[in-house]
């Protein structure tokens, strides 16, 4: 780990100059100089979450353990600013505490690490801080990874160094995986199998709220749609994915009059380019923000808000999940699936391996590997409205199907915390 820390010391040395620059809230934070005064109690359960995917991720574990262990504090680090509010809205009351992670700079992490006294640590998903975990270890306090996933992308740099990857993942306690796909992946790097459980995606495990048709009528009026608009979300979508999208949007046009496009992308801060893409090729497109609209309705609506797309899925005919047209990995598919609409996606869903697969197998969804096939895709259930019924109700039952990984996860930690 010297080599770890030394490296970071360097980065740091060299913002020191910049410092005057940086006294933002955000450098402030992720220095770890903005600590409440306030400290969880000692032993507290220390749960990090990445970014907004994570947080999603997180939620059902952070509810069962605050319903099951109402006396143990539930102290939450959030590291992405749109995870942040996502974390602020699902679960503020639920933690005793609700920080920004900072950097794995040694300094910083002795500071937070000191704050918290955590009685042990658990890891949502994917993200490992090498420096943090190895403080950790050395102060005798364990980490657990939840919900674990590794991409081909990931897998691939970790035989690249397969040594240094086997150190630090060593590391951690024990590793909770979403498949046995993943639990390979990590014994072919060397980690021991009794350190690797295939528990399932506790993703599922949310409570999913079914949309009824007083919510359905708001919705509508709020977006200033009509109930003879048929309604398209394209959500979670990354740069690349517009054009193919608006493309498909126009030939779709010609032959239903009625369809509206919603698109929600991953980064809100990309909207007005969104918006000024479409208005170039002559779709009145507007934001979120902008409504209520004068004159003839929009075309495409471009969702510059955060925390409500998970609701939104519910007043579509059809959604279109994104980062999987582009090689991003894509993203979560259980939201629109659980609102009973019919689920379409690209082929680059390496990040939700089993989970689309599952979901096709379930007829539920749709793998497109292109904007040709979505076009084709969206064409057919757009012409046959009983059959994007069926195919979103088989994705609901498809959700609902493979719940159970949460039960699995808490019997793990439950020996942790009866330990302490």
């Amino acid at each position: 780990m010297f080599f770890y820390h030394f490296a970071w010391m360097i980065i740091v040395l060299s913002f020191l100059p910049l410092v005057p620059i940086l006294r933002s809230r955000r450098f402030i934070e992720r220095a770890g100089l903005s600590l409440p005064e306030d400290r969880p109690e000692r032993g507290s359960i220390w749960i990090h979450a990445l970014s907004v995917g994570e947080v999603l991720s997180a939620i059902p574990l952070v509810k069962s353990l605050n319903q099951k262990y109402p006396e143990k504090g539930i102290v939450f680090t959030v590291a992405t600013p749109q995870g942040m509010e996502i974390a602020r809205n699902e679960l503020e009351k639920d933690v005793t505490a609700l920080l920004t992670m900072p950097l794995d700079f040694w300094w910083s992490i002795r500071r937070i690490v000191n704050y918290i006294r955590p009685s042990f640590f658990i890891l949502i998903e994917t993200d490992v801080w090498p420096g943090l975990i190895s403080h950790l270890r050395n102060r005798g306090i364990k980490t657990i990874l939840v919900n674990g996933r590794i991409s081909p992308r990931t897998f691939a740099s970790y035989k690249k160094f397969s040594y240094a990857t086997r150190f630090m993942l060593n590391l951690i306690e024990l590793f909770m995986m979403q498949s046995d796909l993943d639990r390979g992946r990590l014994l072919k790097i060397g980690i021991g199998p009794d350190k690797v459980r295939t528990v399932g995606n506790i993703k599922f495990d949310r409570t999913w709220l079914s949309m009824n048709e007083e919510e359905h009528k708001q919705w509508l009026d709020t977006l200033d749609l009509g109930h003879e608009d048929e309604v398209w979300v394209a959500g979670s979508t990354h740069q690349g994915e517009e054009r193919i999208i608006l493309e498909v949007f126009g030939r779709l046009r010609s032959i239903f009059s009625n369809l509206r496009l919603i698109i929600a992308p991953r980064r809100v801060e990309r909207s007005e380019d969104i918006k000024s893409f479409f208005l170039n090729r002559g779709f009145k497109a507007i934001l979120k923000t902008e409504i209520p609209v004068n004159g003839r309705p929009y075309d495409v609506l471009i969702l510059n808000t955060l925390g409500e797309l998970g609701r939104i899925y519910g007043i579509a005919e059809i959604c279109f999940v994104g980062g999987s047209l582009i090689p991003i990995g894509g993203h979560n598919l259980l939201e629109p699936a659980s609102l009973g609409r019919p689920v379409l996606f690209g082929p680059h869903t390496h990040n939700f391996v089993l989970m689309s697969r599952l979901l096709v197998e379930a007829r539920g969804g749709q793998m497109v590997k292109d904007g040709e096939e979505l076009f084709r895709a969206m064409k057919g259930l757009l012409s046959d409205p009983e059959k994007y019924k069926k195919m979103g109700r088989q994705a609901k039952e498809f959700v609902e199907m493979n719940k159970g990984a949460l039960e699995r996860v808490m019997g793990y930690i439950d020996g942790y915390i009866e330990s302490k």
